[in-house]
Formats: C-alpha cells, structure tokens, sequence
C-alpha cells in the first residue's frame, strides 16, 4: 500500500496587475526591447504583445500570474 503525502504550497497573493516591460527587463537582467521582441515574437509566454488597426506601436499586457509563472518573478509591492 501506498503511504501519501500532503504538499502544501504557499502562492503570492496575484492582483492581476500589469508588470512593466521595464520592471520585468530588470528583474530578467535583459534589456527592455528585448522582452518586447520576445513577446511580439511569441518567444515569451508571460505576457501578450498587441498592436492595434493603424498603428505603429505594440501595447503589451503582461499579468503578474504569469510573469511569476514564467519567471518566478513577483513583486508585492507593485
């Protein structure tokens, strides 16, 4: 018979909030525009990069679920 055991695992407390490119660049030691070619590219999982209908410019949409999924980065404080 099979002895089971019960692991319990604390997660951050997710707000859903938006990490900045930036925020996320610094905690990866990358460069800003290398995150934001890596989710245009769909190299990155943990964020989303959009453009809009006659537009030159990305928005980027990157939730702190995710990030810290992908990174095991996660600020609080944020």
């Amino acid at each position: 018979m099979l002895d089971y055991q019960k692991l319990y695992v604390e997660l951050p407390k997710f707000k859903g909030r938006n990490v900045p490119i930036t925020e996320i660049a610094k905690a990866m030691g990358k460069d800003a525009q290398y995150i934001r070619v890596g989710l245009q590219q769909g190299i990155f999982k943990f964020g989303y990069a959009f453009k809009l209908k006659d537009s030159s410019e990305y928005n980027y949409y990157c939730p702190d679920r995710k990030v810290w999924e992908e990174t095991g980065y996660f600020n609080e404080e944020g």
